[in-house]
């Protein structure tokens, strides 16, 4: 072997270590080989975001929450934090998302995107609420969460969505009152469901309930002989969903017995069928 051949074999086999060397370095970032105190915050949000890269999103949550702990008081500290909530939401660690975006709307109000810190608290209840069975406390918290997120941010990208998720919160809510008005009157507890029904009627007129809610009034008053609070609510439906299969059954079932679906009587109901024709009721 020639020196020269020699002497390029070695320059290589240098190169190769310097560039395997290079490698380790970047990557003890995350082995822990040097402590994190030792690299820019700037380096520490970057490995953050190479997790969040690969959906290692618990551990991207780590590195931005150590940015916040070695250099609180940066502007890559403002941006960990951020990143931080979001990683943490999309692990669904709801509470530590929620816990982060929130320190985020208290240190930095005035942000552009405290907007979104709001909107990632209030996705933190929103995204909880999977079925109509469970407690309904998180949609309550849903629901304020995301109140505030279209009065206090009404001009930003996230108004619109929050609207339309407040809108389905609501329709949850009056479909956790339908799930119960229905149990009892199957049960014949009438007037334990007539309240039920009465709620989605006087405080979810808006959802998609209420005209099932106004025909189960219809069938829970009939069984208990109030005529007059039936056809009543057998009006409301004419006047408000005659298109629907609700006001069919409910005028099948009140003209089965000879009576006609007009505001009769004075009642809650007929209350509401007077503001409905001053157009104040939907």
């Amino acid at each position: 072997m020639t020196g020269g051949t020699a002497s390029r074999r070695m320059t290589g086999v240098v190169l190769a270590l310097a560039l395997l060397a290079g490698c380790s370095n970047a990557n003890r970032v995350a082995t822990g080989d040097l402590p994190l105190d030792t690299f820019t915050p700037q380096q520490i949000f970057e490995r953050g975001e190479f997790e969040m890269e690969r959906n290692r999103e618990d551990r991207a949550a780590f590195y931005f929450s150590e940015i916040e702990r070695l250099h609180p008081y940066s502007e890559w500290a403002k941006r960990a934090l951020i990143m931080q909530a979001f990683a943490y939401h999309r692990d669904q660690d709801y509470e530590n998302s929620r816990s982060a975006a929130q320190r985020y709307i208290d240190f930095y109000p005035a942000d552009e995107d405290a907007a979104y810190a709001q909107y990632l608290l209030a996705l933190s209840y929103y995204d909880q609420i999977d079925d109509v069975g469970r407690d309904q406390g998180l949609t309550f918290q849903a629901l304020q969460s995301l109140r505030t997120v279209i009065e206090t941010y009404p001009d930003s990208e996230y108004a619109r969505s929050a609207v339309l998720k407040f809108d389905l919160a609501f329709d949850h809510l009056a479909a956790k009152e339908m799930e119960i008005g229905r149990y009892y009157l199957k049960r014949d507890h009438y007037t334990a469901a007539i309240n039920r029904f009465r709620v989605v009627v006087e405080d979810f007129q808006t959802t998609s309930h209420t005209p099932e809610a106004l025909h189960r009034l219809v069938e829970a008053y009939l069984s208990l002989g109030l005529t007059n609070e039936a056809q009543t609510a057998g009006a409301i439906l004419g006047f408000n969903y005659r298109g629907t299969d609700w006001y069919e059954d409910s005028f099948k079932l009140l003209t089965g017995r000879g009576l006609e679906l007009e505001a009769a009587g004075d009642n809650w109901l007929s209350q509401i069928y007077r503001q409905m024709l001053q157009g104040k009721w939907l």
